[in-house]
């Protein structure tokens, strides 16, 4: 498994980068298998302490095995948590029933936004991957976003080899991408070679597991037997299933997760 280390190094060298280039960083951790992986690569690039805070987003509506996860692992990995909320909607009854397209835009991408304001923060690091979406695969590792927080996925700075850019002049922020290389599987055997601890919605439970996590509102789990992380990896060798077919699908069709990412959902 050499290349799961160069995965790996690839990641630290990006991770290392956003930091030296701004000091006002965030790690955005979702407790999916993506960002934990992001996040131990992290604490490996910083011999076990991460310099910046972690930020979890959280809607309201998510599973409650990821709050349990959340809280105990950012104890154990002595985390700077940051938790991420927009109370006035959430009071106000946003959610998944009122219009997906909605509820994540208010509930993500305006929670996010003011988290960024509040922090003056100038760069994200995101676990996104381009096999995940099509439209993740129009990303680049470091990605501007305008003062309006959106995204122009029509212009795009070019990366040339290991050169990339990493400042900022206009925007208000960059997303760095350090995972943007990896694929799911990738993903999966990594978490198996380090032993990373993920939640238990990922393994079978009578015949059914989670491939992505999120709002347990807008979640499906897909029929499979694997409950460990070998029979997740075999499955993961045959499957033809998309990897977030279980998804929401008014909001994860082509055309609305684009409006969606160009707004700065993540």
């Amino acid at each position: 498994m050499n290349y799961l280390s160069e995965l790996e190094n690839k990641t630290i060298y990006i991770i290392r980068e956003a930091y030296s280039r701004f000091r006002n960083i965030s790690l955005l951790w979702s407790i999916g298998k993506d960002s934990t992986a992001m996040l131990w690569i992290a604490r490996k690039a910083f011999f076990g302490k991460i310099p910046f805070p972690v930020t979890h987003i959280d809607t309201n509506y998510k599973f409650k095995e990821i709050y349990e996860f959340r809280d105990k692992y950012a104890k154990i990995w002595g985390l700077n948590l940051l938790i991420s909320r927009n109370s006035t909607a959430i009071e106000s009854g946003m959610g998944p029933k009122t219009n997906k397209f909605e509820c994540c835009n208010a509930l993500k991408t305006i929670a996010l936004k003011d988290t960024i304001k509040q922090y003056n923060l100038k760069a994200l690091l995101l676990a996104i991957r381009r096999d995940e979406h099509g439209i993740r695969a129009k990303e680049r590792y470091f990605s501007p976003r305008d003062l309006n927080f959106k995204w122009d996925y029509q212009n795009q700075p070019a990366e040339l080899w290991n050169l990339y850019k990493a400042g900022l002049n206009d925007e208000d922020h960059l997303r760095v991408h350090p995972m943007l290389h990896w694929r799911e599987i990738d993903i999966w055997r990594y978490i198996e070679r380090e032993k990373i601890p993920v939640t238990p919605l990922y393994f079978a439970k009578n015949n059914l597991r989670y491939r992505s996590i999120g709002c347990e509102t807008c979640c499906m789990p897909v029929k499979s037997n694997a409950n460990t992380i070998k029979k997740i990896v075999r499955e993961l060798e045959t499957t033809k299933t998309a990897e977030r077919s279980g998804r929401a699908q008014d909001k994860e069709d082509t055309y609305t997760m684009q409006k969606l990412r160009s707004l700065g959902y993540m």
